[in-house]
């Protein structure tokens, strides 16, 4: 039977420069965690890695690439920084619906228009042989993916919080529903660089 193996990972950690860019590339923090995560992954016979145009998933998909040699890399906007779904802020807790206000009007109908877009094109069975799509992008996406995977309501891509360079990985197949095998898989990275995304008060 005909599988996809969907690898997720959010990009490593952003640089911050005195002068902030909301499209800086990765931290030396960042560039470690994505060589860790390329070594973890050398071997795998992936049959593409894609990521998004943001420069800190395209920063982290070269030194990932660069442990995998010949398997293709592409940029998608499938895989870009956007909001998923355009959730009603009504009922969720305020710090919710505060980070939910922050979105543009356009922002929130541009964003949901690519989500569909996605999960077709990534989180699908092939029709026929194995793959193995490595996907780098973002928490919002992969926390999609995630809820997708589950058929939890659509609320609930919000608060679904991974690592930078956290790996995890989703099996679709005909017949059945999504197998959720790795969520937020760290163990390629020293504590010391784990954490970066999460509340300063998370405890391992």
């Amino acid at each position: 039977m005909a599988s996809r193996l969907l690898f997720l990972v959010r990009h490593g950690e952003q640089d911050r420069p005195e002068v902030e860019s909301p499209d800086a590339g990765l931290s030396a923090r960042g560039r470690r965690q994505a060589t860790l995560l390329g070594e973890r992954l050398r071997g795998v016979p992936f049959s593409a890695v894609h990521h998004g145009p943001a420069r800190r998933a395209a920063e982290t998909a070269e030194l990932v690439a660069a442990a995998l040699p010949g398997v293709p890399v592409y940029v998608s906007e499938l895989a870009g920084d956007h909001l998923p779904h355009d959730t009603d802020p009504a009922g969720l807790p305020p710090a919710y619906a505060s980070f939910l206000a922050g979105f543009t009007e356009r922002e929130r109908a541009d964003g949901p228009r690519r989500t569909p877009e996605a999960v077709a094109r990534f989180a699908t069975a092939p029709t026929d042989g194995d793959v193995r799509d490595l996907v780098i992008t973002h928490n919002f996406l992969i926390a999609w993916f995630v809820r997708h995977a589950l058929e939890a309501p659509e609320r609930r891509w919000l608060g679904l919080n991974h690592h930078n360079c956290g790996l995890t990985v989703i099996r679709y197949r005909d017949g059945g529903p999504p197998n959720l095998i790795a969520v937020n898989d760290v163990s390629h990275l020293p504590l010391e660089l784990r954490g970066t995304g999460l509340p300063p008060d998370y405890v391992f």
